[in-house]
């Protein structure tokens, strides 16, 4: 029986992922997950190549003290509300526009000052709006094994590098395709799969260190080709239909 074997959220879009015991899971996704992101100077999303400078960054935001703390490599510690009360922006994500407003303090300065060029930190107005393109995403270990398997590597390569809200034990690989267009329990909560999540080069890096360390892209290539739209599938997306607690060890079990 497959189960939840972890969880990976953040407060902040592309630092590095934490992995709580339980999320709550609401229409909107993950509770607290990824309700802040980085724009450069001209308010653009801080994407591409540049943003693999923010897996390094450890963000931990305190939901009582609305206070946010960036812990940066050197040392550097930014932290203090996370109160949106700057310039309001509309940002472009996935085809969307995502509204947001500045979160003002010592975020900016820090953080310009790690990536090297001008940079600051904007709240969503809306929970849940951060995220890529669907609130939940999940991948099977057997998938990321199988995946290991054909890049030649004896261990398991570090899921975290597709950065899925929830990672699965018990499943064969690719299992998670097969729920396409069906409803699956998911400790307290229930979720409607989706299409396969197709893959970009964040996956070729460490998780931990940024840095290219396995041909994620390539090897998908091989392996399992390309969808009808041309894209790397791994993974498969999720809509929440029904809201609740998940937890580490938790039965995932397709009901339709």
């Amino acid at each position: 029986m497959p189960i939840v074997a972890r969880l990976n959220v953040t407060p902040v879009k592309s630092t590095a992922l934490l992995h709580p015991e339980q999320i709550r899971l609401e229409p909107h996704g993950a509770v607290g997950n990824r309700d802040f992101f980085v724009v450069d100077k001209d308010g653009k999303r801080f994407s591409g190549a540049k943003k693999a400078q923010l897996l390094r960054i450890g963000s931990d935001y305190d939901f009582e003290r609305d206070r946010l703390v960036l812990r940066l490599p050197g040392g550097v510690v930014a932290a203090g509300s996370a109160a949106a009360n700057g310039e309001a922006l509309s940002v472009r994500f996935y085809g969307r526009d995502v509204q947001g407003h500045v979160v003002e303090g010592g975020f900016e300065e820090a953080l310009t000052r790690y990536t090297g060029e001008p940079v600051r930190l904007v709240r969503v107005d809306h929970p849940g709006t951060g995220v890529d393109v669907r609130p939940v995403t999940i991948v099977s270990l057997a998938s990321v094994d199988e995946l290991s398997r054909w890049g030649g590597v004896e261990s398991r390569v570090d899921p975290g590098r597709f950065r899925m809200l929830l990672e699965i034990d018990g499943c064969a690989p690719h299992e998670e395709d097969t729920w396409s267009g069906r409803r699956v329990r998911i400790g307290g909560a229930t979720v409607e799969v989706g299409r396969q999540v197709p893959r970009c080069a964040t996956t070729t890096l460490s998780p931990t260190t940024g840095l290219r360390d396995f041909p994620t892209l390539s090897v998908i290539r091989k392996y399992r080709g390309v969808t009808a739209d041309n894209n790397l599938p791994f993974g498969v997306y999720a809509d929440v239909v029904e809201p609740g607690m998940v937890r580490v060890g938790d039965i995932v079990e397709p009901t339709t």
